[in-house]
């Protein structure tokens, strides 16, 4: 009897977390399980504001998915290119693939909301590459001040859109990592500008207001300036222009503009044959597909409402992970026609970074600031190596320099 073909696409959270799990569950008598991706290294998503504010290396973000998959797993490096679920088959750069079970976790991408010169002005934290481009692009404004006989300080300003999870890690960052450029480039700090524009009118929406107004004071002894309810109408070459009540428009002129404010799941998801609403599929309780009984969806290609709150499920790390595991527990029930099982949700809180030694978070029903916060957080970073390649990978990649 043929194995049947177990396909994953991508090795974000959710699609490496399904695959080391796979390879736990079916041995290779059982299935042919084939991770499909582009790189051959999994980024931590959750690092990428470290990585653009230039306080990690890239590197120390990223691990080959070899040294997490073993011999029950064909890595193939590849660009997936479509995805016909009606036909049952993935064109990629590698070839195509057929499939018994198919696993798309194809990760996110920016949405610009169709704000004008946004996609080709502003930079963006969307991967371990554009994360790369954000810290050698403020490197290089920083160093052609310096070189500049008449000084242009918009080089110096850095504006961020978004006042989210990312938006607001990155700002915290930056305040560690401001200091440090001005001491290399000989450059006065204040010469230097740090401007959060934010369309909502609150900061970290969905944290405790408690929280938020801890994180606001911390980022503004850093020198962030906060501009809420503000959005960003257009990115241009130089700068974006802001809406400021109903009929007033300012335009900020700056050297660096980064785009931190929405995401939307993979643009393959879109013409793949399943109905989905800004690439996210709304995937059923076992996390299939809503008409095709062979397909899984992780991460942020998948739309999960919480029945609770009657709101979606935000597209986290934690519980992309956790969605990989049901995902590897159901394509093994149905390998043996057994009922799958519901995924359910396991919140072990969240945590904000707002830089070096500080952060805000909940966890374990209590509020954390401060140093603890910030451990915590080192903690989750942590939990999410070993969980996915044991205690060889964390201690290469952990952070433990917790105070």
């Amino acid at each position: 009897m043929k194995r049947p073909t177990i396909l994953v696409l991508g090795a974000g959270y959710g699609g490496l977390t399904t695959v080391v799990n796979l390879q736990k569950f079916v041995n290779v008598n059982e299935a042919e399980i084939i991770l499909v991706n582009k790189n051959d290294y999994h980024y931590e998503t959750t690092w990428l504001h470290e990585v653009g504010a230039g306080t990690i290396s890239p590197d120390k973000a990223r691990y080959p998915i070899s040294t997490v998959i073993n011999q029950n797993v064909t890595f193939v490096k590849a660009n997936v290119e479509s995805i016909d679920v009606n036909l049952k088959k993935v064109e990629t750069s590698s070839g195509e693939f057929t499939y018994d079970y198919l696993v798309i976790g194809l990760g996110f991408e920016g949405e610009t909301f169709g704000i004008p010169g946004l996609k080709d002005h502003a930079l963006s934290l969307t991967n371990i590459n554009t994360a790369r481009q954000v810290r050698e692009h403020i490197e290089y404004q920083f160093a052609s001040w310096t070189l500049d006989d008449i000084k242009d300080d918009s080089k110096l300003t850095i504006i961020v859109g978004g006042a989210g999870f990312t938006g607001i890690e990155f700002l915290g960052e930056l305040g560690n990592r401001i200091p440090e450029l001005c001491r290399e480039f000989d450059i006065p700090q204040e010469k230097v500008r740090l401007l959060c524009v934010e369309a909502a009118p609150t900061v970290l929406p969905g944290f405790d207001s408690e929280l938020v107004d801890y994180a606001k004071a911390q980022l503004t002894k850093k020198g962030v300036e906060f501009s809420i309810g503000t959005p960003i109408v257009e990115a241009t070459e130089e700068g974006v222009k802001i809406k400021k009540g109903d009929e007033d428009v300012e335009f900020i002129k700056a050297g660096t503009v980064v785009w931190a404010a929405g995401v939307r799941g993979n643009a393959l998801v879109e013409s793949s044959g399943i109905e989905s609403h800004r690439a996210r599929i709304a995937v059923r309780g076992d996390m299939r597909s809503p008409d095709f009984e062979d397909v899984f969806v992780a991460g942020d290609c998948a739309f999960l409402l919480n029945e609770e709150t009657g709101r979606p499920y935000p597209p986290t790390a934690q519980i992309a992970m956790q969605q990989g595991v049901i995902i590897a527990k159901n394509i093994k029930h149905l390998m043996y026609g057994e009922p799958t099982e519901q995924f359910v949700y396991d919140d072990k809180g969240a945590v904000c970074s707002l830089g070096d030694n500080d952060a805000i978070g909940t966890a374990f029903g209590r509020k954390f600031t401060g140093k603890r916060a910030s451990a915590l957080k080192k903690v989750v970073d942590d939990r999410a190596l070993y969980l996915v390649g044991g205690v060889g990978l964390t201690v290469k990649k952990g952070k433990f320099k917790f105070l």
